[in-house]
């Protein structure tokens, strides 16, 4: 019995340190860092693929909640384009969720769970790496994109999320945000963080809620890791003024398609 609470008490531990370097890493890169918390939770807690994902969707929807209300308070949120891309991605994320209740929690799902995830770091490195060439090419299909045909590209690019993140928990911050800039190449920089952040929030926390009936969330490491991650983020925040985005983004770039194909293969 001391034996095991002694391994639970270290692995609380564990979890806090874990939450504060996630949480260090999201404050400094802005949007990405969070997509290296489920890789963590199944190769560090053994967590399976299912449990992780759920567990990982609530940790950003929490995580989020306070830059959201910043940027809301500093005007930094463009409702309309967000609004557009939830018409889209909370139907998907609910008609998904829906599927999981509904075909029961089969090897087929492990599996398609698993692979959604190792694409979605994939993405992610590639959203995150080549960040100024996805805006010279929103600028680019801007002279090809009638302004009256955005609405609906929006809400199918919400939908896309929709799926994508409720199978995976990862493409709300760095995929949604790429996909905000190939639409609206002209939007400022502080918009698009601003407007990815409001849309991500809603949608984990609805993607989260769906896992959590599914039974998909590891309640007592979440709250180790939310503990780790407040002043993680904190300080990574800081640590933006002194350290290179460049080295930053090269780890966390790295680090993500290792993370991607360890998942797939």
């Amino acid at each position: 019995m001391l034996l095991c609470s002694m391994h639970r008490g270290f692995m609380d531990w564990i979890a806090v340190i874990s939450g504060f370097g996630i949480g260090a890493i999201v404050g400094m890169t802005g949007v990405g860092g969070g997509s290296l918390m489920t890789p963590l939770l199944i190769s560090v807690f053994k967590l399976n693929p299912a449990i992780a994902i759920g567990t990982d969707l609530w940790f950003a929807a929490v995580t989020k909640s306070g830059g959201a209300l910043a940027h809301h308070r500093h005007g930094h949120v463009d409702y309309h384009v967000a609004g557009l891309m939830l018409a889209g991605s909370i139907p998907a994320a609910i008609a998904t969720i829906g599927m999981m209740h509904w075909t029961g929690l089969t090897k087929g799902w492990s599996n398609a769970l698993t692979i959604s995830l190792g694409i979605a770091l994939l993405l992610t490195a590639l959203t995150v790496a080549y960040r100024k060439a996805w805006h010279a090419l929103g600028l680019k299909l801007e002279r090809w994109l009638p302004e009256r045909r955005k609405a609906a590209l929006t809400v199918a690019s919400g939908l896309l999320l929709g799926v994508l993140v409720s199978l995976s928990s990862i493409g709300a911050g760095a995929v949604g945000a790429t996909l905000i800039l190939l639409l609206y190449p002209r939007i400022p920089a502080y918009r698009l963080v601003g407007t990815d952040i409001a849309h991500a929030v809603p949608l984990t926390l609805v993607a989260g809620i769906g896992h959590a009936t599914l039974g998909h969330v590891e309640w007592a490491l979440l709250t180790a890791l939310l503990a780790g991650s407040l002043p993680g983020i904190w300080l990574g925040a800081q640590l933006t003024k002194s350290m290179p985005e460049q080295w930053v983004r090269g780890i966390l770039c790295t680090s993500l398609v290792a993370a991607g194909l360890k998942v797939i293969f």
